[in-house]
């Protein structure tokens, strides 16, 4: 009989303990990896006043939480002061936010102006809201940063994001573009500036599930379930599943451009390319098609293409 009962509690004990392990090992991957991209891009200096950009999604949560782990180990010294912007919304938790960042004893700053009111006037019913949305709110965050005298403004856009623009741009706009991890605002007087950009957003769910984040659901864009950002999306996680670890070789190809193998004219000078009469051992053949290293999946899928078919 005592066995009966010792075993669970035995095995709730080792489920407790795994859960927390794994729960570690995320929040070390989250930290390495936001401070990787920090490094790598040179995003935070020393004296900088950054601006985290809080909309109340489990984004912008987990990007202040882990900048605020990251200030505390960095051997530079810079400031973050939290900012959101009430547009107004109808049924906005206005309370939610300033309740967090109070208890979380961070500067923070709460911005309100009615924007939803504009986009809603100036855009019809069942029209994408994201470009006068993205416009307004641009201009007065600016603002805000100038008044705070803040000289960056961190974002929470993730890897995923950074690969759904790559494909909205290629698939909806004619452009081999992406979402720089930094890059200058469009007004030139900040730097922008991406800290999650090397974080999957599966790991800012579950993050975000662990922290318990007073998540705040986006009644303008978030209720369009027709955009092309979710469509892509949809499409990226449908890739994902079907072939793991697609997603992390498609960014990885973000940072390996090959401009002398694309067709723009601007960044590689095809007009005036001449021989060297010397091998290059890091060119392509001209006659052979590409080789790549094929996962299991896709091996077995060649495969079966190239078997006769049965009679």
């Amino acid at each position: 009989m005592d066995k009966l009962w010792i075993e669970p509690e035995a095995d709730n004990f080792e489920k407790t303990q795994r859960a927390a392990y794994e729960t570690h090992k995320l929040e070390k991957r989250l930290c390495r990896q936001m401070g990787q991209a920090i490094v790598d891009f040179n995003m935070i200096e020393e004296g900088d006043r950054v601006m985290v950009c809080m909309s109340g999604g489990k984004d912008s949560y987990g990007m202040l939480d882990i900048l605020l782990k990251m200030q505390q180990r960095a051997p530079i010294r810079f400031e973050i002061v939290a900012v959101n912007l009430d547009q107004k919304q109808p049924g906005f938790p206005e309370h939610i936010l300033p309740d967090y960042l109070a208890k979380l004893g961070v500067e923070f700053h709460i911005e309100t102006q009615d924007t939803y009111s504009i986009v809603k006037k100036n855009i019809p019913e069942g029209k994408t809201m994201c470009s006068l949305c993205s416009r307004l709110r641009r201009g007065i965050l600016y603002k805000v940063a100038r008044q705070l005298k803040c000289n960056k403004l961190a974002l929470g856009h993730h890897r995923d994001d950074m690969l759904q623009t790559f494909f909205l741009n290629m698939f909806f706009g004619g452009k081999l573009k992406g979402m720089p991890p930094k890059l200058t605002s469009d007004n030139g007087e900040f730097i922008v500036i991406r800290p999650l950009a090397y974080v999957a957003e599966k790991d800012l769910i579950r993050w975000a599930e662990h922290q318990q984040f007073p998540i705040i659901p986006c009644s303008l864009c978030g209720s369009q379930q027709n955009l092309q950002r979710v469509q892509i999306g949809n499409m990226l996680r449908d890739w994902e599943k079907q072939y793991p670890g697609r997603a992390e070789t498609m960014f990885t190809a973000l940072q390996n451009v090959v401009p002398s193998h694309l067709m723009d004219a601007k960044l590689h000078d095809f007009q005036n390319l001449t021989t060297t009469g010397m091998p290059d051992p890091e060119g392509d053949t001209a006659f052979d098609p590409p080789a790549f290293p094929q996962a299991a999946a896709f091996s077995e899928i060649a495969v079966r293409m190239a078997l006769p078919e049965e009679a």
